[in-house]
């Protein structure tokens, strides 16, 4: 693909688009399928850079997998990993990297999982420090709080921990993936946050559709018995919600219908809740059984708070840099550790487009007006160069630096994209 793609000038028409599975399903669900004892299909995962970097560190810990396009084929390991001699690779996939922590110290041996320079300024120690409270042997091997890390696998006993869950979600996640198969199940109280809660509730869903059971009082305590059986058969990943943000961003600020089909107005994925962010800033939303449409109007500013959708922000920040007035998104710092510093990057770049930000603490302003075209540094995160495509719309000629770094969530994304010119 060419380094620099170039928004056409030509005006969008109402369009329905259909988007791949869930990126926040697959991962899980190719993880509980691995936890199973027996053979599971897959159908509808999402095949991206991410999710593949999963695939391939199940793959290196002995899982077999079967990948078609239409459906892939995991025979499950009970939990029974086999030993790494090289380290695993996860690149700049924190969900695959916060995720499999917890899961590789049900193995055997000695794990040890990196990934690119950017991962290994992203902090894990809230999780390292959790999985020392059980016994688990966990270390940064730069004794940062962050990877690489070893982690010593071994029969996992279980008990009682506390986990703070400011930074993510993803900690708590990942002990609960992996409780139902130590010895004495997990106790787990949440001492921070969680932020992004809808992911626990997917995560928590996903396992009761293996057949594990569990308790939780909300979000502040969840009780995991031990020595549970992740149930394989079949299993469906849904359209990702996140991924159709941005074509329901472009029917927003252009004013045109734009319908993503095969999503459900009950997603328990919570990016689902920017729809009712639209509709306050002046957008039709319309619910079918077949999909969702937004359709764009005269835009206002609000106020929201997206502490439970950080991956939203960048596609919110830019449908308020065409609302009237200032629009102030509150609970948002821990983007600052995503795959790159997002708050900053936004702010950037959106004043590269003429538009005035600021952030305080933990909350971002945005004053509307009428983004100009630019060239959009999109500092390899693949969010950032969605989001910027959608602001094009309505500066033609903007260009999207490294556009091929969509490839770690959406490879099929500038295909779908230009489904919205015909």
């Amino acid at each position: 693909m060419s380094p620099i793609f170039t928004v056409p000038s030509q005006p969008i028409t109402d369009t329905a688009v259909r988007i791949p599975g869930s990126k926040s399903y697959t991962h899980r669900v190719l993880i509980a399928a691995a936890l199973g004892n027996g053979p599971s299909t897959i159908s509808n995962a999402l095949e991206s850079e991410d999710t593949q970097l999963t695939m391939k560190a199940l793959q290196q810990m002995g899982v077999l997998m079967d990948v078609r396009p239409a459906c892939i084929k995991v025979q499950g390991l009970g939990g029974r990993f086999r030993p790494c001699e090289q380290p695993v690779f996860l690149g700049n996939s924190g969900t695959s990297m916060r995720l499999l922590i917890s899961i590789a110290a049900l193995g055997e041996g000695a794990y040890t999982l990196t990934g690119t320079s950017r991962m290994q300024e992203r902090p894990v120690q809230a999780l390292i420090d959790s999985l020392t409270q059980i016994g688990v042997p966990v270390q940064s091997v730069n004794r940062n709080g962050c990877p690489p890390l070893v982690i010593n696998g071994g029969a996992v006993k279980g008990g009682s921990l506390g986990i703070d869950c400011s930074i993510s979600s993803q900690f708590l996640s990942s002990l609960l993936l992996m409780a139902p198969l130590t010895r004495e199940g997990l106790q787990i109280d949440v001492l921070k946050g969680p932020v992004s809660r809808p992911y626990v509730d997917l995560t928590v869903d996903i396992m009761h559709r293996f057949g594990v059971t569990l308790k939780r009082k909300g979000y502040d305590h969840f009780d995991v018995p031990g020595e549970q059986t992740y149930r394989p058969g079949a299993y469906d990943v849904e359209s990702d919600v996140s991924n159709a943000s941005y074509f329901w961003a472009a029917g927003a600020i252009t004013g045109k219908t734009i319908k993503v089909m095969g999503i459900s107005g009950h997603s328990l994925q919570g990016d689902v809740a920017i729809l009712s962010l639209f509709e306050k800033m002046g957008c039709d939303v319309s619910i079918r059984p077949d999909g969702i449409s937004v359709s764009g109007g005269r835009l206002r500013a609000i106020e929201a708070d997206m502490a439970d959708m950080p991956d939203m922000v960048p596609t919110m920040a830019v449908v308020a840099a065409f609302a009237e007035g200032t629009t102030r998104i509150s609970n948002v710092a821990h983007l600052r550790a995503k795959e790159c510093d997002r708050l900053d990057a936004v702010m950037q770049e959106l004043k590269a487009m003429g538009i005035e930000t600021r952030s305080t603490g933990d909350d971002l302003s945005i004053v509307g007006g009428q983004p100009r075209a630019a060239e959009i540094e999109t500092y390899n995160d693949h969010r950032i160069a969605m989001s910027f495509a959608v602001a094009g719309l309505r500066a033609p000629g903007t260009r999207i630096r490294n556009p091929a770094c969509v490839e770690k969530s959406f490879p099929s994304f500038w295909e779908v994209y230009a489904s919205l010119f015909r």
